[in-house]
């Protein structure tokens, strides 16, 4: 019992209904008698409706779902909007049976309903207050998150199973609920995250999934070139070691404990600075444990799932990637599958190929197939060296052949717009060779050389197409010097000649013509070139081959050319003090976002290109 106080003070129990059964109340509606209708309605829309109540009124609806005909759509939206998520186990349970029953009986509620489910599948929206503006995002404090998105997905199969033609009525509205890129990290989490949870038990949907999450993580990648993402790093450590230089001294025992005990440390550490870049950090971090788990069952790497996987993320590389140019990060989905299996690495190389030499290709597609190639081939660390000759000889002998229809006829002259494809591979061949020339020579030098020899390089350096002059200059000048030091070809006479002929731009402004030297004619880009958002990162970094300043020593050394005549193990003691093992690190790249020979220090990731001086 109540205490006299206590009575006033709760608030009264709505247990009382009013009007008849719901079949009575319809029937009058139908007859033109709205008053018990318009009361049920304001029943139903009362926000402290009680969890009682609401089964009482949905055990009755599944029973009467037979007259919630088209014209009774509004009282249908109403029941949408009932808090069935935050509710009791019964009324959640008596929800989803009223769902099933609804969209088996008039599939005319079904696209309100699965648009009242996909609304769900971001938390809850919450207001803020701000200088008198109303600032809506999501809750992140809600505990029951996780468990309200596992009853979202239930409820989303519970019609799937009655109306076998959902996903294609799924699709389109999970398009339009794709939240903007502006929304909280935490919104676009819960969304994307989501979203493939639906690819595991509807398929037939995976492919326009990963498509449609695919294509916001691509808007996100190039609205952030890494150039800005560098600035915004470089200017958050600045101000971070400004306010640690202000504060030192004060509050040490309590730094140390904050370190040791708050978890919070380590993910600022790890935060993004440039607000896209977290944004595209935590997606991508969410995508590549999709694909691990996807590919792994009991831990254990299950083929045929593979398969059908990268088949999809193919697909979508197809559409999506190859036309987007100088995006720095999504394309990696496709490098972290191939790492799963070599024999996924080699279809992808062989995929890019038949893109390359196919001339019913457009031209800017195969020499960014090209760009796929060289990249790949260079930063795979999974990809063995027989895999690396296997596809310069491909690579290689596709050029001499070109060199055969070309090199002698009407179109025989150094022009980007007619011969890209071939300029492209040649950039891949060079820039392959610059990473991988260590591990070519590796354990027997004279026939690593005798194989370095057969490709003819000579040629290809030496032809009227000029393919030095198109190159970008850091890739040319390391392939020179490291030609010259194996005496595989002789590069710098050409490279004097094109640098007193560099092809000029003429650029328009406001203060009139501005004549360039474009460096970069191919308009080229290293797709796989270091990897700089933190969270992800750490999923490819096993992976990846990373390379290391040149040391004043290397630089000597690239000038030395290797002596004719010595014997094998006089050749083999001269690699033992320069080789790499497979999987350490490369000692030279060029950094392919530098036109010239020499990049800047801030470079994250990649260290400035050496510059090798001219033989006198």
């Amino acid at each position: 019992m109540l205490g006299g106080d206590e009575f006033i003070s709760s608030p009264p129990r709505k247990t009382v209904r009013f009007g008849g059964t719901l079949t009575d109340i319809l029937l009058k509606y139908e007859k033109g008698e709205t008053t018990d209708f318009e009361l049920l309605k304001h029943q139903l829309s009362d926000p402290d409706i009680k969890d009682a109540q609401i089964i009482n009124w949905l055990h009755e609806f599944r029973a009467s779902v037979a007259y919630l005909t088209k014209e009774l759509e509004q009282l249908v939206s109403i029941l949408l909007k009932l808090p069935w998520l935050r509710r009791s186990r019964e009324v959640v349970e008596e929800y989803l049976g009223f769902l099933g029953n609804l969209v088996s009986a008039q599939t005319v509620h079904l696209r309100p309903c699965l648009r009242m489910i996909v609304s769900q599948f971001v938390p809850p929206r919450i207001t803020i207050r701000e200088d008198d503006v109303d600032i809506s995002d999501s809750d992140d404090d809600d505990e029951n998150v996780s468990e309200n998105f596992n009853t979202c997905h239930r409820a989303l199969q519970t019609v799937a199973r009655y109306v076998p033609s959902t996903p294609q009525f799924l699709m389109p509205i999970l398009v339009e609920n794709f939240p903007f890129i502006n929304k909280s990290e935490r919104t676009l989490e819960c969304y994307v995250h989501n979203l493939l949870r639906v690819t595991v038990y509807l398929p037939t949907l995976r492919l326009q999934i990963l498509e449609l999450i695919i294509e916001k993580l691509l808007k996100l990648d190039v609205s952030t070139p890494q150039q800005d993402i560098e600035d915004a790093e470089e200017n958050a450590n600045n101000s971070d070691s400004e306010e640690k230089s202000t504060e030192e001294g004060l509050f040490d025992m309590e730094e140390d404990e904050e370190r040791k005990g708050n978890k919070v440390v380590s993910s600022r550490s790890e935060r993004m600075a440039h607000p896209l870049a977290e944004r595209l950090d935590i997606l991508m971090t969410i995508l590549f444990s999709y694909i691990k788990d996807v590919c792994h069952v009991n831990g254990k790497l299950d083929i045929s799932n593979t398969k059908d996987l990268y088949r999809d993320l193919v697909s979508v590389f197809d559409k999506l990637i190859l036309p987007t140019h100088a995006s720095c990060h999504v394309q990696y989905f496709m490098f972290y599958i191939c790492s799963f299996k070599l024999g996924l690495a080699e279809a992808f190389l062989d995929h890019l190929w038949k893109k390359l030499h196919d001339p019913n290709n457009p031209s800017v597609i195969r020499q960014t197939a090209g760009s796929y190639i060289g990249s790949f081939l260079a930063r795979a660390k999974f990809i063995p060296v027989v895999t690396v000759k296997a596809c310069l000889d491909l690579l290689v002998n596709w050029l001499h052949k070109y060199l055969d229809n070309q090199d002698t006829g009407a179109n025989a002259y150094c022009d980007v717009a007619l011969h890209g494809p071939f300029y492209s591979t040649c950039q891949a061949v060079f820039y392959t060779l610059i990473f991988r020339h260590k591990q070519l020579l590796d354990g027997n030098l004279r026939k690593g050389l005798s194989y370095l020899q057969s490709l003819n390089f000579e040629r290809i350096v030496m032809c009227q197409l000029n393919p030095l002059k198109i190159c970008i200059p850091s890739v040319v000048n390391l392939f020179a010097a490291i030609t010259r030091k194996y005496q595989l070809v002789f590069c710098y006479t050409i490279i004097e000649r094109n640098n007193r002929q560099f092809i000029p731009v003429v650029r328009s402004g406001t203060g009139g013509d501005l004549v360039q030297t474009c460096t970069n004619p191919l308009d080229s880009f290293f797709p796989f070139d270091p990897y700089m958002l933190k969270r992800s990162k750490k999923t490819i970094d096993p992976f990846y081959q990373f390379w290391e300043e040149l040391s004043a020593e290397d630089l000597e050394n690239l000038k030395k050319p290797i002596k004719r005549g010595t014997s094998e193990d006089e050749d083999d003691d001269f690699l033992k003090g320069e080789t790499p093992q497979n999987d350490g690190v490369v000692g030279i790249a060029p950094n392919s976002y530098e036109s010239n020979t020499r990049s800047p220090v801030s470079s994250i990731g990649s260290p400035p290109d050496c510059y090798v001086p001219y033989p006198q």
